[in-house]
């Protein structure tokens, strides 16, 4: 059976789905999607995520259990190969996957991302290295990229 449990952030929330097993789903929203009282797992993919946003950690260690097609579930897990302050782009990804002529279908596997932050939708950018698209809009994006870059530098550390 899913729960799902949210925390503040910014003007809405950071909603997790999970299961008794891995999470499901990680999202922001406008308004909170959960009123279970969070289990262990929850917990610790909260205290992951607010360790990330304030530059204390670089990587997540969570059981995912993300629901997609063959291929989203392939750009999700390149997504997840890129190293942390870099950034790949859509046509770099779907060469990475053997379909060269598949940016937008990356592009649109990144916008059904159902772990958004834990699995780095990101550190997609567009061929020219625009960002374009991103759940918590083009902002959000840009602060996230510049958190990991200063981090990965060793400028600071900071909350976006």
């Amino acid at each position: 059976m899913p729960y799902a449990s949210s925390i503040p952030f910014e003007n809405g929330f950071i909603c997790l789905s999970y299961d008794d097993s891995a999470l499901l789903s990680c999202r922001l929203s406008s308004q909170s999607l959960g009123s279970d009282a969070p289990t262990p797992l929850a917990l610790a993919g909260f205290s992951q995520l607010e360790e990330w946003l304030n530059g204390r950690r670089t990587e997540f260690d969570l059981p995912l259990r993300p629901v997609g097609t063959p291929f989203q579930l392939a750009v999700w897990q390149a997504l997840g190969e890129i190293p942390y302050g870099e950034t790949r782009t859509y046509g770099a990804i779907a060469r990475k996957l053997g379909r060269p002529g598949a940016a937008r279908a990356v592009g649109a596997a990144c916008g059904r991302n159902p772990l958004w932050l834990i699995i780095p939708c990101h550190r997609a950018v567009g061929a020219d290295g625009a960002l374009t698209g991103y759940a918590g809009g083009l902002a959000l994006k840009r602060r996230l990229l510049d958190l990991e870059r200063e981090v990965s530098l060793g400028l600071c550390r900071h909350a976006p």
